[in-house]
């Protein structure tokens, strides 16, 4: 007897030995396939693994841990412990996380310690411990607005709607939740997909129902789309929900009872999506009457709150259809067992409902209101300086303004003056025989300001001239250049220096010198100077010519153009043309006024 317990000892120690070599054989096959991973690389494998296979996600995190404690580094140390915490229990999972807020303690990372806070709210809020969850999100939003990091603002922000939409403040829920959905273009497809859920679900509940379809099938579409079979029966089961609202319990069912199948089959089953799935189906139930089928729905849901200790504030309805029920049925044991469960639950709503709606509003409602009134008051002050701004340019332009306008109507007066002068001195010559004037149809004398510098020239290059011409050459060039001008020969379009001197039978230099000697100009001024002259005078005489429009009398006057007519006349008379002809309608008109009075 004692041999073959001996035996047995030594059996059990072989089987022992081979099982142990057998796992460590097998740890060091993994380790050998991991070693050639990178840590992007190890880290994509551990979140592309099944939920379900913990084993091989929990080997993956430890290499990972392990590679990096080996290497030093303490940034994928830190993401190791990530890794770690995930699907693990409670305590476990806070275990990981309080030494990645020892790793990362001096972290310079934006992320950091937001993240820690913001992973911890998560564990609690999975483990309906709302308190915790909403004082770590609380920290984390923080953390998240000193460094001001957007993603983690936006995360903590919406985990904290979530927790509104627990008390009931659906609409401030469907506010945030509704803001962040389209303007956080930094948040994943998964991310975006549970934001979408959870505003249909929100939309719903303040009774904004098409803009609940319109979430409801689009994220229907997109789980089509990517194939996403459990996405796809959450928003069927928010469907059925939506059904139910409008009370039309059997297409609700009919989507209900789909999610049922899935839920309560999945390899990763979701206390909430089940629950809910009941809760819904049942009132769907009792909505036809069928109080059989919704008890029946009602009592799973008390059998799971008893295993999970799952609770949620809808809970209340479903413990009063089953009391009331029973009631009805003369059933006082189950009436008084069901009475009994809603004590229960009620006081752990009661306590958190309590916790949640006093905490909420002092510790992120009130913050949030001071930095808004802050904001506000900042904003007031910046807008109060920018109309000081405004004002002093609009001060500025003003005076700018008024002091262009004086200008223009000094300038313009000025110009006046001059027109009327001009005026006056083709109306003095006017005065002259008639005869004589058509016998010699020479353009008046027009009254202009005289250049002393043409002058002076004319002066000081006389006497060079004239030893250069003969004064035979320079008498009949002269007398040609009066035939020019009685003939009014200047009007002719294309004239030039050559022309002119070849038409008159002398060279361009001879010509050139005359000119400048003689006339105190250069050919170009003395060619523009008699077509100006003719200008004022004609423009002021005769009525006809003035009607036309002003690219036809610059053309009459052998110009190419309006632009260089009105430019040489400015230029030569020191007015506008503009200007100029209006003092003669202006003149005109006087005169006529007072001739009919006469």
């Amino acid at each position: 007897m004692q041999m073959l317990k001996i035996k047995l000892l030594l059996l059990l120690s072989v089987v022992c030995n081979v099982m142990y070599a057998q796992t460590g054989n097998a740890e060091n096959i993994q380790k050998s396939v991991l070693k050639d991973y990178t840590y992007q690389e190890l880290e994509k494998k551990f979140y592309e693994t099944k939920p379900e296979d913990v084993k091989s996600k929990r080997d993956i995190a430890k290499y990972y841990l392990q590679k990096a404690k080996e290497e030093k580094d303490e940034v994928q140390i830190a993401e190791a412990y990530v890794m770690l915490h995930v699907d693990e229990s409670l305590p476990n999972a806070l275990k990981y996380l309080d030494s990645l807020q020892s790793v990362t303690k001096k972290s310079k990372e934006i992320y950091y310690p937001a993240r820690t806070y913001l992973l911890r709210g998560n564990l609690y809020f999975k483990s309906d411990n709302l308190q915790a969850a909403l004082n770590n999100y609380v920290l984390g939003l923080k953390y998240a607005k000193e460094k001001g990091y957007k993603r983690q603002i936006a995360m903590a922000e919406i985990s904290i709607a979530y927790l509104k939409n627990y008390i009931g403040k659906h609409a401030e829920t469907a506010k945030t939740l509704r803001y962040y959905l389209y303007n956080a273009d930094y948040m994943n497809e998964s991310e975006h997909t549970i934001l979408r859920l959870n505003l249909a679900d929100a939309y719903i509940e303040i009774n904004k129902m098409d803009s609940a379809y319109m979430l409801i099938q689009d994220g229907l579409l997109a789980a089509k789309k990517s194939k996403n079979v459990y996405a796809y029966h959450q928003n069927l089961g928010l469907l059925g929900y939506y059904n139910l609202k409008l009370k039309k319990y059997n297409v609700a069912i009919e989507n209900l009872l789909k999610c049922k199948n899935f839920f309560f089959t999945a390899s990763y089953p979701s206390k909430r999506n089940q629950n809910y799935t009941l809760l819904n189906l049942g009132k769907a139930y009792a909505g036809l009457q069928e109080s059989n089928k919704a008890i029946e729905n009602f009592a799973k849901i008390d059998s799971m709150v008893l295993k999970t200790n799952y609770v949620f504030p809808e809970l209340r309805e479903v413990y009063t259809y089953l009391i009331d029920h029973y009631k009805e049925k003369k059933d006082k044991e189950k009436q008084l067992y069901y009475v009994e469960r809603f004590l229960d639950v009620d006081k752990v709503l009661d306590t958190r409902f309590r916790y949640i709606s006093r905490e909420l509003p002092r510790r992120y409602d009130t913050p949030n209101l001071l930095q808004e009134k802050e904001s506000i008051i900042k904003e007031l002050k910046q807008r109060k300086i920018f109309l000081y701004i405004v004002l002093g340019i609009l001060v500025i332009v003003l005076l700018l303004f008024v002091n262009f306008y004086f200008k223009y109507k000094n300038a313009e007066k000025k110009y006046r003056k001059i027109a009327q002068d001009l005026i006056q001195s083709v109306n003095e010559n006017k005065k002259e025989p008639e005869a004589e004037i058509q016998k010699e149809e020479v353009v008046p004398d027009i009254v202009l300001p005289q250049n002393t510098e043409n002058t002076e020239n004319v002066e000081n290059t006389e006497d060079r001239t004239t030893k250069t011409i003969s004064e035979d050459i320079t008498q009949s060039i002269l007398k040609e250049l009066d035939i020019f001008e009685k003939k009014e020969q200047f009007l002719n379009r294309g004239i030039t220096l050559g022309t002119l001197a070849k038409k008159i039978k002398t060279n361009s230099k001879y010509l050139s010198e005359v000119i400048n000697t003689h006339k105190g100009k250069n050919f170009a001024a003395y060619l523009n100077d008699l077509r100006i002259d003719y200008a004022i005078s004609r423009l002021a005489r005769d009525r006809r010519f003035r009607s036309y429009k002003i690219p036809f009398i610059a053309e009459e006057l052998g110009y190419n153009n309006e632009q260089a007519f009105t430019l040489a006349f400015k230029k030569r008379t020191g007015t506008p043309l503009s200007i100029y002809l209006k003092e003669i309608e202006k003149t005109v008109n006087e005169t006529k006024d007072n001739s009919d009075v006469v």
